[in-house]
């Protein structure tokens, strides 16, 4: 895994400068490191090997450097990365790189982490023939079917180096760890509370208007994406609020059965999420009810 300058990802990768000191080693391949006022995570083949605090680095044994940011806990992402054979790291790479997710693993190594990490936990409870049943498998075939497509292919990809063992849930796993990463979040169990979360605001719509939803429809998995960077803004604090009040006003009377609805999902969210919507995010997502439920009206899909 190559690595870059820059990452929008939960671990970014920088460069270091000429005083890096060890601060703590981890194994013969992984160390925490200070560099200038910063903590990185260093990884290279020997690169721990006798190494004690204060020692000077040799920058020329160093294969990957990782600045973990958001507030992650340096310790925390080494520990994760030292109990992570290089080999399972070096097979998500190249599988992701052969299913044209190259840019991903330049841009995102907290992602490459989290499925070479999950990569292992899945061989050790396979070698001890203990089986994993993944909830809501259904669930994420059908809202990230982008993430799941891709998801089915790297497990693919890696059954040809693992001789065939990872069983077919093993996609839906994967497919939640690619979602995840679009939260920017290293809590799993986040995305799939979101996954319920989007789950009942569809199921509102439904209830609402009468109709059944078809989730493979443009309209809907657009209303789906909308949803899933609506819980990004709201996890950075920065949801829409600078339309025009007569934008919104026209919303607000165009389309008045959406927005009661719309009402109802922005609900939802204060009793899920613990976020109290905008005026501007519903009614951009009462924009979209209208679309989706003019679908199914159309198609003659009722409930």
């Amino acid at each position: 895994m190559q690595c870059s300058t820059s990452s929008t990802d939960d671990i970014d990768v920088g460069k270091g400068t000429k005083t890096v000191e060890v601060l703590r080693v981890f194994n013969n391949n992984v160390v925490l490191a200070k560099d200038g006022k910063s903590e990185v995570i260093l990884t290279g083949r020997g690169l721990g090997f006798q190494a004690k605090p204060g020692q000077r680095i040799d920058e020329s044994k160093v294969v990957r450097r990782f600045v973990p940011s958001d507030g992650r806990d340096p310790d925390h992402m080494a520990e994760l990365l030292a109990d992570i054979p290089p080999e399972i790291i070096r097979l998500v790479a190249e599988a992701m790189t052969r299913i044209g997710m190259g840019a991903q693993v330049e841009r995102r190594p907290a992602l490459v982490m989290a499925l070479a990490d999950h990569l292992t936990g899945a061989i050790r409870r396979i070698n001890k023939g203990v089986n994993v049943e993944y909830p809501l498998q259904a669930e994420v075939q059908s809202l990230y079917a982008r993430e799941y497509e891709q998801a089915e292919k790297l497990v693919a990809i890696l059954n040809t180096y693992l001789g065939g063992i990872l069983p077919e849930g093993e996609v839906s796993a994967f497919a939640m760890h690619l979602v995840n990463a679009g939260f920017t979040t290293g809590d799993l169990s986040r995305t799939y509370k979101i996954t319920g979360v989007i789950q009942q605001m569809l199921k509102v719509i439904e209830q609402s208007y009468g109709v059944k939803l078809d989730q493979h429809s443009v309209n809907v998995g657009r209303f789906i994406t909308h949803l899933r960077y609506l819980f990004v803004r709201i996890s950075q604090n920065k949801q829409l609020d600078r339309e025009p009040q007569p934008i919104i006003n026209s919303i607000k009377e165009t389309y008045s059965d959406a927005m009661r609805c719309a009402d109802k999902i922005a609900a939802v969210a204060a009793l899920r999420l613990d976020a109290h919507l905008t005026e501007d995010e519903v009614a951009y997502l009462a924009l979209h009810i209208s679309r989706v439920t003019m679908d199914a009206v159309e198609d003659g899909v009722s409930a």
